[in-house]
């Protein structure tokens, strides 16, 4: 691959993962709630989801799932409906946010379980991966090799950019001592999650 396709395409991956999704919701509530090192769980959880949706693009899976509007709903459906399952429960939990630090002790097992689920449950992302590859992948050359270094790069950024998310979530919690702003940011985030569940079912196949 060609330095100059890789750029042009680093510039787009880092466009898609800084765009504000379920994914960056789930970075910023952990990172607030449990700081930084614990969130680092959820990363590894939401970079699953993403590179099991690379892999089936790789084998043309994607393909099948982009062009089939039986499978893009039954993903669909049930993305909308854990992602208002999640936006449900931080509402209910308003008075359990807490200060990184301070926080329930959650197994790190359970937040990259949850991340993996929110990017799995996500049929926008196995769709914008269907039809951005095709674009910077010669069919003259090995595509194995191209999709590897296309689908490291995704990996690579959204991982950074994440950590990037986390990171600023966990130091703005510190400033929060409030326990009537921590369950207004409850709210939020659950209004956050709910949103995406919300725009995820207005999704077209």
């Amino acid at each position: 691959m060609e330095l100059e396709i890789w750029l042009a395409y680093l510039a787009t991956a880092i466009v898609f993962s800084i765009a504000p999704g379920s994914g960056t919701v789930n970075s910023i509530s952990n990172g607030m709630t449990y700081g930084w090192r614990k969130s680092l769980a959820s990363i590894a959880g939401l970079q699953i989801g993403l590179g099991v949706y690379i892999v089936l693009v790789g084998v043309g899976l994607g393909a099948l799932i982009a062009q089939s509007a039986t499978a893009f709903a039954v993903i669909k459906w049930v993305g909308v409906g854990y992602l208002i399952w999640l936006g449900v429960q931080k509402w209910r939990d308003r008075g359990q946010f807490q200060i990184a630090g301070d926080s329930p002790q959650v197994p790190a097992r359970q937040l990259c379980r949850q991340a993996v689920l929110v990017n799995l449950t996500n049929p926008k992302t196995v769709v914008f991966l269907v039809a951005l590859f095709p674009q910077f992948i010669d069919p003259s050359q090995p595509q194995m090799a191209q999709l590897l270094v296309l689908g490291l790069t995704t990996i690579a950024v959204d991982t950074l950019v994440m950590l990037g998310y986390v990171v600023l979530a966990s130091q703005l919690a510190g400033y929060i001592r409030s326990a009537r702003i921590m369950a207004a940011l409850n709210r939020v985030f659950g209004s956050m999650f709910i949103g995406c569940g919300a725009l995820l079912a207005g999704a077209k196949a």
